[in-house]
């Protein structure tokens, strides 16, 4: 791998991004912390040198509003889309998944949530029990799910927007000494098939290596290259992250691959992310001259990017 439009150029070719999800990563990368709007022509622009059209990107950005992801505005013949207020909180929580490091601070307590049969309405069982296999918990037993790291102001946002707030049982849970029991951290084995999150993670770093080798022996990296290899990167990491539970490290298999690919994408979103920034501001400008710049929250990523 000679350069970082080299592997660029290849990674388009291998792994093209689907425009829908790409559009995805750029509002919670790079306009989330921009004001969390932008014009369309802006958006098509930041997006062509990834191969979305200027169709596909209309086409996403129309079915994510219509998913509740995004609002439309209209002035004159141009269109803004911008975040709902409503689907801020689940950028925020995908965004901590992304940018803190792996391996929360563990107490030995598990988040236990149980909805014996017939307690509750089949639809809102199935609404809970796919919101919070999302966020990583395991279903140990018909109306039981569990997680040994959950967040309380997560699991509260996730049950009232599925409406259902009171209607479940919450409890935190430890286990129990001098019981006779198995180890809790046992559990891992039996709820969690972390095979396929391995898997992804080692691939990440396989594709992902090369590319921080050539971005530390180059020095002409493009300002819009810069955005490019933070967005794929990004968009990379994230799909490999949905599908992690975000076990603590006490409970992983050792070593743990996650680890790797966040060192991996600490080390190269921090060798871009400043022209990356460059090349977004000059495309949203030209659209609208009082584009924000970053709010503060943003260079708290990867632990620091001032």
């Amino acid at each position: 791998m000679k350069t970082s439009t080299d592997w660029i150029a290849r990674f388009l070719a291998t792994d093209p991004p689907r425009s829908k999800s790409l559009v995805m990563t750029i509002f919670g990368d790079a306009i989330a912390p921009h004001g969390a709007r932008l014009w369309l022509g802006s958006l098509i622009e930041l997006v062509a040198p990834m191969g979305a059209t200027d169709r596909l990107v209309r086409t996403s950005v129309f079915r994510l509003a219509q998913e509740g992801w995004l609002v439309a505005s209209r002035e004159g013949r141009r269109s803004s889309y911008a975040l709902l207020p409503e689907a801020r909180p689940r950028f925020e929580r995908a965004n901590r998944r992304i940018y803190a490091p792996p391996g929360l601070d563990w107490d030995g307590r598990w988040t236990v949530v149980m909805a014996p049969n017939g307690s509750i309405a089949a639809p809102l069982r199935a609404a809970v029990r796919k919101e919070l296999e999302w966020e990583g918990y395991a279903m140990l037993a018909p109306g039981l799910l569990a997680h040994p790291a959950a967040d309380a102001p997560t699991l509260a946002d996730i049950l009232e927007r599925v409406k259902g707030t009171g209607k479940i049982f919450v409890c935190s849970a430890a286990e129990l000494p001098d019981s006779g029991s198995r180890p809790l951290g046992e559990l891992v084995r039996e709820g969690w098939d972390l095979s396929g999150v391995v898997a992804d993670y080692r691939r990440f770093i396989a594709e992902f290596t090369p590319l921080l080798a050539a971005l530390r022996e180059e020095s002409g990296l493009t300002d819009q290259d810069a955005f490019v290899v933070r967005s794929l990167l990004i968009h990379a990491y994230r799909r490999v992250q949905l599908h992690d539970p975000m076990l603590p490290l006490d409970l992983l298999p050792q070593p743990w691959p996650g680890s790797e690919a966040y060192a991996l994408a600490q080390a190269i979103y921090r060798l871009t992310w400043d022209k990356a920034e460059q090349h977004l501001m000059a495309v949203l400008g030209r659209e609208d001259a009082e584009a924000p710049a970053a709010d503060a929250g943003f260079y708290d990523r990867f632990g620091g990017l001032r």
